[in-house]
This record gives structure tokens, sequence and C-alpha cells, in this order.
């Protein structure tokens, strides 16, 4: 655990008192602070004192759907958010992910995953607020604040990425004009062949991005290679740098 993590604040929004105790439990034992939310009214209440850097949120809870919560939270807060439920079916998966959730996990599941994949999210967020040099991309009249995940576009409308959403199109501004492959895209993490969690969040960024998301004129698919940002970037601070991040 490192010094960071441990000042890092999660919300878990649960209401069955036994699965958030082994989430506080587990979290607890790698540092993290933790504030126990059972209803959505009991979350939306505390986000207006508190300042999560996750919420990790379960979609049955008693007094509204997870979704519904998930969006609520999504206009206060831009904290990364982890989806954890035992609904399996591919169409709520889909539509959490759409919806601007970072990550999804079924029940049951592993606590040292769940804490993985947390790590994960809070260090990707954290890597891009700290980065001391190129924190502005530019291309077509558009501009992306990699600081603060805002993508601001050509006639001044400005859009909150997620952290999913933010990452993406980190990886396609550093990389212009190249084709990058699935794996290249989400990271790290090893995908199966049916994993379709980058196509989900390609979709989810096209609409903020693209005038017409059918007809993409940034990201192209480049069918059975990958994804294609045709864009030409700029980076206005840090002129000074000869090359945009590479691909991971």
């Amino acid at each position: 655990m490192s010094e960071s993590e441990s000042q890092k604040l999660i919300i878990i929004v649960e209401d069955d008192p036994d699965v958030a105790r082994i989430i506080e439990q587990v979290l607890a034992d790698f540092g993290f602070r933790t504030v126990w939310c059972r209803s959505a009214a009991d979350l939306l209440r505390r986000l207006r004192a508190l300042a999560p850097d996750l919420c990790i949120i379960d979609l049955g809870l008693p007094d509204m759907d997870g979704l519904e919560v998930m969006q609520r939270v999504r206009t206060q807060s831009g904290c990364g958010i982890v989806i954890l439920t035992g609904r399996a079916h591919i169409s709520d998966r889909v539509m959490g992910l759409e919806l601007g959730a970072d990550d999804y996990i079924l029940k049951p599941f592993e606590p040292r995953e769940l804490v993985a994949r947390v790590r994960s999210i809070l260090r990707r967020r954290e890597n891009a607020q700290n980065s001391p040099a190129r924190q502005i991309a530019e291309f077509a009249g558009w501009r992306f604040n990699i600081g603060n995940n805002t993508l601001t576009a050509p006639n001044g409308d400005e859009h909150q990425l997620s952290t999913a959403e933010a990452e993406l199109l980190k990886v396609f501004v550093g990389n212009p004009n190249r084709i990058l492959q699935r794996e290249q895209l989400m990271g790290t993490r090893d995908l199966a062949p049916t994993d379709r969690s980058i196509d989900v969040r390609i979709s989810r960024l096209r609409r903020k991005l693209e005038p017409d998301s059918d007809n993409p004129a940034f990201i192209k698919t480049v069918y059975g290679a990958g994804y294609l940002f045709l864009a030409t970037v700029t980076w206005p601070d840090a002129a000074q740098s000869d090359q945009p991040p590479a691909a991971p």
C-alpha cells in the first residue's frame, strides 16, 4: 500500500450489511478509508459533504435502481465508479459501462480481485492528474484536459469524461494515426475473446466526440486490426517535448 492510497476515500453503496462488511474489511486491510451507505438517498445526501475518490455501487438498492444512482453520482462527482452486483445479464453490463462505470464486477466476488480493480482505477486517475507535462491535447478545434478529464468542443461545450473514457481518449491522442489493438486501448488488462468492454467504451466516447457517431470522423474501426484515431494532435502546454506519450 502506498501512502497516497491511505488517503483515498471509497463509498460503498450496498444494502446487504454482510456484503458491505466484507468490502469494508478488505479495503481497510489495504489502508483505504470507507463510508458505507445503505441506500441511494443516503449516498446522495452524503455526497453534499464528501468528495470520494471512488464509489462501489450495487444495482439492487431498495429505493432506486443502481444505474440511476450512478447517473446521479456522475452529475455531482468526477470520482471513479465500480458496479458490484448480482445482475449477470449482458444488457445490465453494457448499460452500466455506457453510463460511465469504470468497471463491472459480479457477485459473488473475490475480495482481493475487487481491491486490485479499485487500485487500478485509482492509479490511472492519479497518474493522469499528476503528469507534469502534456496536460492539454488539441485536435480539430477540440481541447482535452487530461488533468481533469474535461473535453471541450469547438463551440465551447464541455463534457466531463468518466475515468474509463478519459483513459481511452488519452491513449488515442497520444498515438494519433496509428492502429491500436483492443488490448493496447485497455492498458495492461488481459482481454478474453468475448470481452466487449472496449467496444462499449468506444461507442460511448464517439457519442460525445463525433457529430455523427454512426459515421465517425475521428475514431475509425479497422476491422480485424483495432481502432485508429484520425487527427492531428498538438500539445500547447508541452511544446518543448518531442514526442507524445507512447502506447501502453
